[in-house]
């Protein structure tokens, strides 16, 4: 058996949940579109709460350090920032809930299924087999996705056992004695195209945790400029 590397099971972990996803998302659209409303409004009685405190400050000349004090005990808020709390929370868990249930199915299901992989592992000549390999049982493979839980709780650390070698093991493949391996057809090199979709999906999460980290800095510098007017 020919284990699998780290980064082609993290291109085909990837391609599966984007076909999760995007039914997922689809089916919720009308749900995510409410709740972002309502988050929008949260955040934004955050930011004017918090650019009122920065007046303040600036005005009275207090320390960085009083200011950070001041913020924790303020009771405005802590109370906007509970908000958006229970707004993100109402927007996220109904969407993340559906997907758990429907990644369960298509992992175990395919896993389970003569290709004994996902579509995303077969498109990477990748397929799951026991220690001895064999086709996995359906126990093993429902323990196998519920120890992934385990890989996502301790930081991804979990994941990144499967860059060790000899075994190329994932924290939940140890746990439920199962191996993410190479088909006897599939080329020891990545294939190109598979290497193209991972720095694409690098370069769309740059771009969108600047653009979130830009569009916040923008509302938050025109609360400032209110506050101070």
């Amino acid at each position: 058996m020919r284990p699998a590397g780290f980064w082609r099971r993290a291109a085909a972990w990837s391609l599966d949940a984007v076909l999760v996803a995007l039914p997922v998302v689809g089916l919720g659209w009308t749900h995510l579109q409410r709740s972002a409303g309502v988050l929008g409004a949260a955040a934004h009685t955050l930011f004017e709460a918090s650019a009122v405190r920065m007046a303040d400050a600036l005005q009275t000349l207090q320390s960085p350090l009083a200011l950070a004090n001041g913020w924790l005990r303020d009771p405005v808020l802590l109370a906007a920032a509970g908000d958006v709390q229970s707004a993100m929370s109402a927007m996220l868990l109904p969407p993340l809930a559906a997907f758990v249930v429907a990644w369960m199915a298509w992992c175990v299901g395919f896993e389970r299924s003569r290709w004994q992989a996902t579509p995303g592992k077969r498109a990477l000549g990748l397929r799951v087999v026991d220690a001895a390999g064999q086709p996995p049982r359906i126990a093993q493979l429902l323990v196998r996705f519920v120890a992934g839980g385990l890989s996502w709780l301790t930081l991804n650390v979990g994941h990144l056992l499967a860059a060790l070698p000899p075994r190329h093991a994932a924290l939940h493949d140890r746990i439920s004695g199962t191996r993410v391996c190479l088909a006897d057809d599939a080329t020891a090199r990545m294939p190109g195209w598979a290497r193209a979709w991972l720095w694409l999906l690098a370069a769309a999460t740059l771009a969108a945790n600047a653009w979130v980290m830009s569009a916040a800095g923008g509302v938050l510098r025109a609360a400032l400029e209110r506050a101070l007017g």
